[in-house]
């Protein structure tokens, strides 16, 4: 059977992509190697407890009826409502460093005032660095590679400040060690601190299932248990696909998910086949553990919705020699949103800690050493965690706990690397006509990013040419 165009990937930005065209007549199948939607931003049950995968909270946030900025972008272009993501706004956030705490919200003077406060001979250069990135264009897909630390290094001197920057932006957006792509810095950058966190109190499942629900009421096809075993060419075009189960479909156009080496993968091309550079993958990988509680963290004393924490005197953003790195992380609980009386958490009373992990140790153990060493680093890490918050040990009913190769298993990125390859492809363009890359390593971070992703690539290189 032929398609217009089929999509490898039933995560945000293939499902994004899918429903623009379909609005558009296509005829498109999505194709998902996995029993359910979603990617690493999926969710699961285990014990009669509800779990969000891999979501934190969701960035970019936009009070309902806004008519400017990422998410509003998003809803028009899918013609989705507010109602569909029904978002609630953070309760408050913090970088806690050894000698600086940097509390932040959804109002960005909040943040600006504590560094006038903690850090008043910075403010200056804080506020000029502020004007250039909100300047800057990073929804042009030509904008080359600049080091984002060497750029915020014009404004601030002050080597902690400038750690307490980067550390929510790295651990949650950056495929590359120590440093930043500029124009990935200024995403994260307004994606975190201009616009802010915020979380429907369903989880994930909600927004999945509104853009499955979309997607499907425009005609579009959803195959699940439909891994790609292969990408076919001719004449050096994407024609089509041969799935796992030897399935073949064709397509004029195919827009894949799955990461630039594992795309690359799947046209079985070699080196020599090819003039691009091939992908490399990415290092950067990471260890959450999950602790379901018998009350709610703000009973406690845990107030935050997500706490960036580092104990060295630099911050260090690389792949470690040890199995985990506990010198930072991140402590998140999807309780500690504005939500109303009525609101319903889906998730239940919970906090998650999440720590950079070493990729090659945990992807390489066999699975009874796997299990031993999951059970050796869970304790150390949940030490860690305690120095940072109130007392919750107590308080814990269960436990679950992901590592590199958990990662690997839900999104198939090499070395479990959340944020794919450190070289993002921004036009989208592959070494083969007709196959384009969306999401990840397109290079437009976050949940809203990745349909963003879609939808651009989707506008550019399909609707531009009907």
């Amino acid at each position: 059977m032929k398609y217009d165009t089929i999509i490898i990937g039933a995560g945000l930005s293939g499902l994004a992509a899918g429903i623009r065209l379909a609005y558009y007549d296509q005829n498109v199948l999505i194709l998902e190697k996995h029993t359910t939607i979603g990617g690493l931003n999926s969710f699961y049950r285990l014990r009669g407890r509800n779990y969000d995968v891999g979501l934190h909270a969701i960035t970019n946030y936009a009070a309902p009826g806004s008519r400017t900025g990422p998410l509003a972008k998003l809803l028009k272009q899918l013609r989705l409502r507010w109602d569909d993501f029904n978002l609630t706004p953070q309760s408050g956030s913090a970088v806690v460093f050894p000698e600086h705490r940097l509390n932040f919200t959804n109002d960005f003077q909040v943040l600006q005032q504590e560094i006038s406060e903690q850090f008043p001979d910075q403010i200056d250069g804080f506020n000029r660095l502020t004007f250039e990135i909100e300047q800057f264009d990073d929804t042009n897909l030509s904008q080359p590679y600049r080091s984002a630390r060497e750029i915020v290094q014009r404004y601030i001197t002050d080597t902690t400040l400038e750690d307490m920057l980067f550390c929510p932006l790295m651990f949650y957006g950056s495929p590359t060690p120590h440093d930043m792509d500029f124009c990935q810095f200024v995403i994260m950058f307004k994606s975190i601190f201009l616009q802010g966190f915020a979380r429907p109190p369903e989880g994930i499942r909600l927004i999945l299932k509104n853009l499955v629900r979309k997607f499907k009421s425009l005609g579009g096809e959803l195959k699940l248990r439909g891994g790609v075993a292969e990408i076919l060419q001719q004449n050096g075009k994407a024609c089509g696909v041969r799935l796992e189960d030897g399935t073949e479909y064709e397509c004029d156009v195919l827009l894949s998910s799955a990461g630039s080496l594992e795309t690359f993968r799947l046209t079985q091309a070699t080196e020599d086949q090819v003039t691009e550079t091939v992908p490399e993958p990415g290092a950067l990988s990471f260890i959450e553990s999950i602790y379901a509680l018998d009350t709610l963290p703000a009973d406690l004393g845990i107030n935050e919705t997500i706490i960036f924490y580092n104990n060295a005197p630099r911050f260090r953003y690389a792949p470690c020699e040890e199995p985990a790195d506990l010198e930072s992380g991140i402590i998140c609980s999807p309780n500690n949103f504005e939500y109303n009386d009525a609101a319903v958490v889906k998730e239940g009373p919970t906090l998650r800690a999440t720590v950079i992990a070493n990729p090659q140790y945990w992807m390489n153990l066999p699975e009874a050493a796997y299990r031993a060493a999951k059970e050796e680093w869970f304790p150390k890490i949940l030490e860690k965690v305690s120095e940072k918050v109130p007392p919750f040990q107590e308080k814990i009913v269960d436990t679950d706990m992901f590592t590199p190769k958990t990662i690997w298993r839900f999104t198939g990125h090499e070395n479990g690397a959340v944020y794919g390859a450190p070289v993002k492809l921004r036009n989208g363009q592959t070494h083969l006509e007709n196959l384009y890359l969306c999401g990840t390593d397109q290079g437009f971070l976050g949940i809203i990013g990745s349909m963003l992703s879609g939808i651009s690539i989707a506008n550019l290189y399909v609707l531009s040419r009907m």
